[in-house]
């Protein structure tokens, strides 16, 4: 089945996914739960995450954990959950309890890699079954850092690992592999710009497309790509 598609400007569609991300946090509450979301960071998180603060969500219930994170500390501009934290989670006054942030700023990375495993699982169960999962790509189709051809791709016995060779700098991250994406309720994809339509084009209208961004969509249960019209420019006119 493919995704859902919305085509907006960015200001819109940061609009479009609040709007969902509060009717998912109501669902959750309804059924007595928490609802639990990857964030992601990039141009995704500077656009979507200030309208997102405004939204009508129960944030004390919100569980917070991020799909991947670069070897940097939580102050330093690189920092994903820095992002976060600037944007969404101090301004909607997010319960600190329940904000789950990868530690990438030791040595260690393979180390910090575990401690993240251990607590997706000691939170959500194991296997971890994250509600959302939200994910901006680049050019090339990579998702967190999984990137094209990377032998992490492949890998089965492992949420949560460490990468020392990303072609994409800095080189040394922490991710979740494939195994959580597949896992979620929900995969949200978004994307700004002509340099992504080629990999949303391949992601949507390719069954076969082996580009990260495509193998999670399909993976995933539920599938909300959130794009604007230059993004959008290659995809297959439906009629």
């Amino acid at each position: 089945m493919k995704p859902e598609v919305v085509i907006a400007a960015p200001e819109a569609l940061a609009g479009v996914f609040a709007d969902r991300f509060a009717v998912a946090a109501r669902t959750a509450g309804a059924a007595g739960r928490q609802l639990s979301c990857a964030l992601p960071g990039g141009s995704v998180a500077a656009i979507f995450f200030p309208v997102l603060a405004k939204a009508p969500v129960p944030w004390n219930r919100v569980e917070f954990f991020w799909g991947d994170e670069r070897a940097v500390g939580p102050d330093d501009p690189d920092s994903n959950y820095g992002l976060a934290k600037r944007l969404l989670l101090d301004p909607a006054g997010a319960d600190p309890r329940r904000v789950h942030r990868i530690a990438g700023e030791g040595r260690d990375l393979e180390a910090a890699a575990r401690a993240y495993e251990q607590e997706l699982v000691r939170t959500l169960g194991n296997p971890p079954r994250i509600d959302l999962v939200v994910l901006g790509l680049g050019p090339d189709g990579h998702v967190c850092s999984l990137f094209p051809d990377h032998a992490l791709l492949r890998e089965r016995g492992r949420y949560v690992a460490a990468i020392t060779d990303s072609p994409k700098p800095p080189p040394r991250r922490i991710t979740f592999t494939m195994l959580p994406l597949e896992l979620a309720g929900t995969i949200c994809v978004a994307g700004f710009g002509a340099s992504k339509a080629e990999a949303i084009r391949a992601a949507v209208d390719e069954p076969d497309s082996q580009l990260p961004v495509g193998l999670a969509l399909r993976a995933a249960r539920r599938s909300l790509v959130l794009v604007d019209p230059a993004a959008a420019a290659l995809l297959a006119k439906d009629g």
